[in-house]
């Protein structure tokens, strides 16, 4: 008997503890994830390494400006962009402009991506 009076007594002594009600200040919303400014966003290029109008650079991004490729012709520049590079180019028609071509991750001379940037401030135009 006096088993049952003691495994009663812990069963009550459990049963008070677990229906306590435990009131837990309501959670905070997490501040918004500070973003950096996207590569896309910005050029990045200084303006001294940009090509001259009418010509094209490949240019490979986080490499510094001094190691960087030389100006040249347009034509089958493609062939030699490696991959994740940006082919940089200055329309000689609009000289407020650098047209930038982006070179696939993974596959040398793939471009999969086209950009706008105005030279001055460097800022993203359009991208198709």
């Amino acid at each position: 008997m006096r088993s049952a009076r003691v495994v009663s007594a812990a069963f009550a002594i459990f049963a008070a503890t677990a229906c306590r009600i435990v009131s837990t200040p309501p959670a905070e919303p997490e501040p918004a994830p500070r973003r950096s400014p996207s590569t896309a966003a910005t050029l990045g290029i200084p303006p001294g390494h940009l090509p001259s109008p009418g010509m094209c650079r490949v240019w490979v991004p986080g490499k510094p400006p001094g190691h960087q490729a030389q100006p040249r012709s347009c034509s089958n520049i493609e062939r030699t962009a490696p991959a994740g590079s940006w082919i940089v180019e200055r329309p000689g028609r609009d000289k407020k402009v650098v047209h930038v071509r982006v070179v696939d991750e993974r596959r040398p001379g793939v471009v999969v991506r086209m950009r706008v940037y105005e030279i001055r401030g460097g800022k993203l135009v359009r991208e198709g």
